[in-house]
């Protein structure tokens, strides 16, 4: 694909009626974090959850009778699969898709639910993807990549577009990044009419094949990948895909779990978003470098399909990494009265008991001592430290390992 292409905009036209324009909301707080406009685009509230629809109805639509009579198949960890059953469902197509084993249980019943057929194969993408490659060449299935082919790109691609007209004035366009088929899309369809807006992917610290990738010159694989953002969560870019980052994308960053957890609980507690923690790693990139954007900023929100039992972890991950959970192991005399002067002092320095627990095998901890663990909810890093001052200014003594 080459900047300038109509591809865009065909695409545009083909998605008119099948996904929905979606909104952008201005983020005040990030603006003010920023010191420019910072806007969202909620491909979250996307038809499927995610930008995913896009690229899949553009590569199935464009399927000969032939091809389509055969039926298609794909390999995906949630959202790509959501999109190609959609896609395969409204144009009266046989869907197979291969999931890896853990895939998140939310993702897995949408794509039933959309009517396709779903196949456990494998641990990650890679492998799901081997075993969508065998069965494409057993059965006569329409492979439907999820990232590396031109119509997925141009499909994509139409995020751009709709953030060109909604954000006229737009400086910079964060992009969460994996196989690299939504940075690839934007970045092209943007330079196309815009050269002048920086586009910069995000990626995660654990599942961050780009970096290597763009200094070997070539896709590289990853050795092993962990993270909780799973929709992103590709070793080895597309050949298609990292020619277009390469060429037209200006800057990669890369983002910890810490930062995706707070990112995704800023989103709920600030913009009463549900965002998945692929979805929400350009705005962990703004939390972490604030200054290093420049406005008006427009942060693409890729995917909101998020397992509850994953977004509670994932909240008390980022409740935690906020400083909004402090946990202190604290030695006190054992005796009668001891242990309530203590959440006494706690309560006076404004912080709230979570859990105590007491513990008496630690040799560090005398014959007329016990061990209390208590977990506190304070109201951030500065409360914490401040509560943690107290308790030792009062003499309570502090125990570690």
């Amino acid at each position: 694909m080459s900047e300038g292409s109509d591809e865009f905009e065909d695409a545009r036209e083909l998605l008119r009626d099948v996904v929905i324009e979606t909104p952008v909301e201005t983020s005040r707080w990030l603006s003010d974090l920023v010191g420019a406009p910072v806007v969202l685009k909620c491909e979250n509230l996307q038809r499927t959850g995610s930008f995913k629809s896009r690229g899949a109805y553009v590569r199935i639509a464009h399927l000969s009778e032939e091809e389509r009579a055969r039926g298609v198949v794909a390999a995906s960890a949630g959202n790509h699969a959501q999109g190609v059953a959609l896609a395969a469902q409204m144009l009266g197509i046989k869907a197979t898709v291969f999931m890896p084993e853990g895939a998140p249980i939310p993702k897995e019943r949408a794509t039933r639910g959309y009517g396709a057929e779903v196949i456990f194969a494998g641990t990650v993408l890679e492998d799901s993807l081997a075993a969508a490659r065998r069965y494409a060449e057993e059965t006569g299935a329409v492979l439907i990549h999820p990232f590396d082919h031109r119509d997925i790109i141009a499909g994509q691609g139409t995020v751009g577009l709709e953030l060109l007209d909604q954000v006229p004035d737009v400086r910079t366009v964060v992009v969460p990044t994996g196989g690299g088929g939504l940075l690839a899309g934007v970045a092209l369809a943007i330079k196309a009419r815009r050269p002048d807006v920086r586009v910069v992917g995000v990626q995660a610290e654990g599942a961050a094949a780009y970096p290597d990738s763009l200094r070997a010159g070539e896709p590289r694989q990853l050795a092993s990948m962990k993270t909780m953002a799973d929709g992103i969560a590709v070793g080895l870019p597309g050949d298609l895909t990292f020619a277009a980052v390469r060429d037209h994308v200006d800057e990669i960053r890369t983002v910890s779990e810490e930062s995706i957890s707070r990112a995704l609980l800023a989103l709920l507690e600030r913009a009463k978003l549900v965002v998945e923690p692929a979805g929400a790693v350009g705005v962990a990139a703004l939390l972490d470098a604030p200054t290093a954007f420049q406005g008006p900023v427009a942060v693409v929100l890729s995917g909101g399909n998020v397992d509850p039992q994953l977004l509670g972890r994932v909240i008390r991950h980022g409740l935690a990494a906020a400083g909004r959970y402090l946990v202190l192991r604290l030695i006190i005399p054992d005796a009668p009265g001891t242990l309530a002067r203590l959440l006494a002092e706690i309560a006076d320095a404004g912080a709230n008991v979570a859990e105590v627990m007491h513990a008496r095998s630690n040799p560090a901890v005398g014959t007329d001592e016990v061990e209390v663990l208590v977990q506190l909810e304070t109201r951030g890093e500065a409360h914490a430290r401040a509560v943690v001052d107290r308790l030792a200014q009062r003499g309570y003594r502090s125990v570690s390992g």
